[in-house]
């Protein structure tokens, strides 16, 4: 075999491994991908503010309460 084919080779199979990596990501994350440390969604809607009512990010209100 030649080095050209065989770095083509080579190459192709990288390239379908990868996707085949991003793909089942995506379609299948592991529950780590999916919450913080604090439970918390990552992508998650804004949410209301206690005393104000105008939106703010799940995060921030998760801060404030733990004290963080």
């Amino acid at each position: 075999m030649s080095a050209r084919l065989q770095m083509a080779l080579f190459s192709g199979a990288i390239g379908l491994a990868s996707l085949a990596g991003l793909a089942y990501i995506a379609i299948a994350p592991p529950p780590e991908l999916r919450l913080t440390a604090d439970g918390q969604p990552h992508f998650s809607p804004l949410v209301m503010h206690p005393e104000t009512g105008e939106g703010i990010r799940l995060d921030v209100l998760i801060r404030h309460y733990k004290g963080g």
